[in-house]
């Protein structure tokens, strides 16, 4: 994994790297790693994640077809004023 320091700003460079490696799920691994888990416990948790996953599609494809309604969406407000310093 490869972040350009842009005029000696290790700052941005570093806040760069930190989202490349939450999108990638670096941090989620590492955490998984820390302590060892054993065989059934990996299984019932990639089978619990996997039951997760097929309802959350079962749940978006009824939204698309129109057999449940759709979450409210909330009313975006004006963002706060950007941080520099």
């Amino acid at each position: 994994m490869q972040v350009l320091v842009r005029d000696n700003n290790v700052e941005q460079a570093l806040r760069a790297l930190k989202k490349k490696m939450q999108r990638e799920g670096i941090f989620r691994e590492m955490r998984s790693r820390r302590s060892y888990e054993k065989p059934s416990e990996r299984r019932a948790r990639e089978k619990a994640e996997a039951i997760r996953r097929s309802r959350k599609a079962a749940r978006k494809q009824a939204q698309r077809e129109g057999l449940i309604p759709a979450p409210k969406r909330k009313p975006r407000t004006a963002a706060p004023a950007a941080r520099h310093g």
